[in-house]
C-alpha cells in the first residue's frame, strides 16, 4: 500500500507534540493533516476521506472516549489511535474496548507509532477486503429506521429497493429529522457501488468563497494557506455516493457550480488546469420545498429537475405514530449493544406518553431520547415519566422570548438581538438550524453572536 495514498488526521493542543507526531507520519510518506482543535479534525473526516485519526491528549484533563465515538459515527470505516499523557492501564483498556485501535503513551516513541499506524491500516484493509463485514459494520452504525408498518414509510422502503442500484439521481425531502441521510446510506448500501465511499455533504455551511474548494478541492498554492493538495467532495466520493445535505441552502452560485458538473461530467479542482471525471451517484436532501423556492427565484430550474429524477419523501413521525412501538424496540436494541447495556422494557404507559407527543424533533428526538434512557435510567422499566412532558396550555420558559413585541423606539439592533435569542431558544441553542430559520449562513450569524457578547 502506497503511503502517499493513506490519510492520517493528527490533533494535539500540545504544538511541540502535534509538529512531532506530524513529522514521524510524513517522514514515513503518509499524507497528514495536523489540527489543534476537534472541529478541524471532524471537518476533515466529513469532507473527505480520512484513514486514521490520531489523537494526543492529557489524560488528566480530556476523555478522548466522547471525540472518539463521533469521528467512528461520522465515518465508520476511520480508525482512531489515542496517545495520552498520563493515561492508566484501565483507561487504554476501555479505549480499545470502544473501538481504538491502539493506545500509546506520551511522548510517543516512533518506532510504537509507526508500528500502530501499520496495524490500524491492516485491520482496515481486512474490512475493506470482505465487503460483507464493512457492510455489516457500516449497518450497525445507525439504527433501521424502516420499521413499522406505516403505509407512507413502506413505500418509501418499497421504492429504496427498486431505484438502489440505477444510477439515476434521488431527491429526498422531509423535515429536519425525518432521517434523511439515514436513508440516502441505505440507498448506498443497496446500491451496486456500496463497496465505494459515502460522502457526505452539508451545503447549508458552504459560503461561496469555499464551495469549488469543497466540491472540487484544490492543488498547493492555489491560494493563500493552500498549502497542500486537498480532495474535493467529487474526489473523495469516486466510485461511491455523495450525498448533498440541505441542497435548498446551497447559493445560487453553488448551485451553478454544481450543474455544471452534473451535466459536463467533469470538474476541475481550483489551480488546476487538468480535468477530471465525475464519478458519483448524486443523492440530494431538503427540508425545503424546493417547488416553491423554484418559484421564488431561489433555487435553479434546471437543477431541481436534474436532481428530482426519483423523489423520497420521509412523513414526520406525528403522521406515523404507530410506528413508534417497532422504533423503539429498534433503537433499544441498538444503543443496548452500543454502549453495553442491558435493554429497557417499555411499558404500555410509557408507549401511550410517546404516542400521546408531538415529536417536533421527529425520529432523530425519538432515537436521542431512547439512547438518553438506555445509558442513563438505572431500573429495568421505561414508564411514563420517562417519557417527553407533555404539552400544556401554559407557556413555555421561553415562549415570552419566541414571541416579542416590538415598541416604538426600539432599535433595530436589538429587535434583530431579540430575534437571534428567540429563534436560538426555539431550536434548543442549534446554530446550524437557528441560522437556516434566520436565513443566514453559519459563520454570519457566529459573527452576529460575537458582535451580541460584547
Amino acid at each position: 500500500m502506497n503511503p502517499a495514498n493513506i490519510t492520517i488526521a493528527v490533533l494535539d493542543r500540545t504544538p511541540d507534540d502535534l509538529a512531532a507526531l506530524t513529522s514521524h507520519l510524513e517522514d514515513a510518506g503518509y499524507r497528514v493533516l495536523p489540527a489543534s482543535t476537534q472541529a478541524h479534525i471532524e471537518r476533515f473526516v466529513a469532507s473527505q476521506a480520512v484513514n486514521l485519526v490520531v489523537k494526543g491528549f492529557d489524560a488528566a484533563k480530556v476523555d478522548p472516549l466522547p471525540f472518539m465515538d463521533r469521528i467512528r459515527a461520522a465515518s465508520p470505516d476511520t480508525e482512531c489511535l489515542l496517545c495520552g499523557h498520563g493515561g492508566t492501564i484501565h483507561e487504554a483498556v476501555r479505549a480499545i474496548q470502544r473501538g481504538a485501535v491502539d493506545y500509546l503513551p506520551k511522548p510517543v516513541e516512533p518506532a510504537l507509532l509507526m508500528e500502530a499506524v501499520k496495524k490500524a491500516l491492516e485491520r482496515q484493509a481486512l474490512v475493506a477486503s470482505d465487503p460483507q463485514l464493512r457492510r455489516s459494520l457500516r449497518r450497525q452504525s445507525e439504527p433501521n429506521i424502516f420499521v413499522g408498518a406505516s403505509p407512507a414509510m413502506q413505500a418509501v422502503a418499497e421504492t429504496v429497493e427498486q431505484v438502489a442500484s440505477a444510477m439515476v439521481p434521488v431527491l429526498i425531502s422531509g423535515e429536519s429529522g425525518t432521517g434523511k441521510e439515514l436513508v440516502a446510506r441505505a440507498l448506498h448500501e443497496k446500491s451496486t457501488r456500496h463497496d465505494g465511499p459515502f460522502v457526505a455533504l452539508n451545503c447549508a455551511g458552504l459560503t461561496d468563497t469555499l464551495i469549488e474548494s469543497e466540491f472540487f478541492g484544490h492543488v498547493r498554492g492555489a491560494f493563500t494557506g493552500a498549502i497542500y493538495d486537498r480532495p474535493g467532495a467529487f474526489e473523495t466520493a469516486a466510485h461511491g455516493t455523495l450525498f448533498l445535505d440541505e441542497i435548498g441552502d446551497l447559493s445560487l452560485k453553488g448551485q451553478g457550480d454544481l450543474l455544471r458538473v452534473l451535466e459536463d461530467g467533469v470538474y476541475r479542482p481550483v489551480g488546476s488546469i487538468r480535468p477530471k471525471r465525475a464519478d458519483v451517484r448524486i443523492v440530494a436532501a431538503s427540508h425545503h420545498d424546493l417547488e416553491k423556492l423554484v418559484r421564488a427565484g431561489r433555487f435553479r430550474e434546471d437543477l431541481f429537475y436534474r436532481l428530482n429524477v426519483v423523489e423520497l419523501h420521509l412523513p414526520p413521525l406525528r403522521e406515523r405514530v404507530g410506528d413508534i412501538p417497532a422504533l423503539v424496540d429498534a433503537f433499544n436494541r441498538h444503543f443496548a449493544a452500543r454502549h453495553g447495556r442491558r435493554q429497557k422494557k417499555p411499558t404500555p404507559a410509557f408507549l401511550d406518553a410517546l404516542a400521546a407527543h408531538s415529536w417536533p424533533g421527529n425520529v432523530r428526538e425519538l432515537r436521542n431520547l431512547m439512547e438518553r434512557l438506555v445509558v442513563t435510567v438505572r431500573e429495568t422499566n421505561l414508564e411514563a415519566r420517562h417519557a417527553p412532558a407533555r404539552p400544556t396550555t401554559e407557556p413555555s420558559p421561553h415562549a415570552a422570548d419566541a414571541l416579542f413585541t416590538v415598541t416604538r423606539g426600539m432599535s433595530l439592533a436589538e429587535i434583530e438581538a431579540r430575534t437571534i435569542q428567540a429563534t436560538l431558544d426555539q431550536v434548543t441553542s442549534n446554530r446550524a438550524e437557528a441560522a437556516q430559520r434566520l436565513g443566514l449562513s453559519r459563520r454570519a450569524l457566529q459573527y452576529k453572536l460575537r458582535l451580541l457578547a460584547r
